[in-house]
C-alpha cells in the first residue's frame, strides 16, 4: 500500500460485478483505467460525431477535499478519435451515483466497445477553495506586464 495515497470506499453494482476496479497500468500511471459495464454479448456502438453515456458498474465515495477526473484515454483518441466529450469530467466529492463517462467518436469510422473494454481513466486530485475578495476597480488587482492584454496579447503565436 502507498502510505500517500487516498482511501475511496467502492462499490460495484450488479452490472459491474466480474469486472476488475479501476487499475493503473503501470506502476507510474497517473490514472486508472475506468472500463464499460455494458451487458455481456453486447456491442454499443458510437457513430462518427455522436456521443454516448457509458456505465462503469461502480459507485464511490471520494474524501472531502478531493475530486475525480476523468479523462480520456490516449490509445483510443489516436488510432479512433474517441474521447471525452466534457474533458476532463469532474466527480465532486458529495456525488454517490454510478461513474458515468461521455464518450465522444471524432473519428470516421463507427466505434464498437463491448462490456470489460477501458474506455476513460481516472484520477484524483486536491481541490483547492477560494473565498473571493470584491474590489471596487481593476486597478485594485495589480499592475502586471501583461496588464488589461486579452487573448493573444503575449505576442506569442
Amino acid at each position: 500500500m502507498n502510505p500517500d495515497a487516498i482511501t475511496v470506499p467502492v462499490f460495484q453494482l450488479p452490472h459491474g460485478q466480474g469486472l476488475p476496479l479501476p487499475s493503473r497500468a503501470t506502476p507510474h500511471a497517473a490514472g486508472m483505467d475506468l472500463r464499460a459495464a455494458i451487458p455481456a454479448g453486447e456491442s454499443w456502438e458510437i457513430r462518427p460525431h455522436e456521443w454516448r453515456l457509458l456505465p462503469t458498474g461502480i459507485a464511490m465515495a471520494i474524501p472531502a477535499g478531493y475530486e475525480a477526473q476523468v479523462r480520456p484515454r490516449s490509445g483510443l483518441a489516436l488510432k479512433h478519435g474517441i474521447t471525452v466529450l466534457n474533458a476532463p469530467g469532474t466527480i465532486d466529492a458529495d456525488y454517490r451515483n454510478e461513474v458515468m463517462v461521455v464518450l465522444v467518436n471524432q473519428g470516421q469510422e463507427t466505434f464498437e466497445i463491448r462490456r470489460g473494454e477501458r474506455i476513460a481513466q481516472i484520477l484524483f486530485a486536491p481541490v483547492t477553495t477560494c473565498d473571493w475578495l470584491p474590489v471596487s476597480q481593476v486597478e485594485a488587482l495589480g499592475a502586471t506586464d501583461r496588464g488589461l492584454g486579452g487573448y493573444g496579447s503575449t505576442g506569442r503565436d
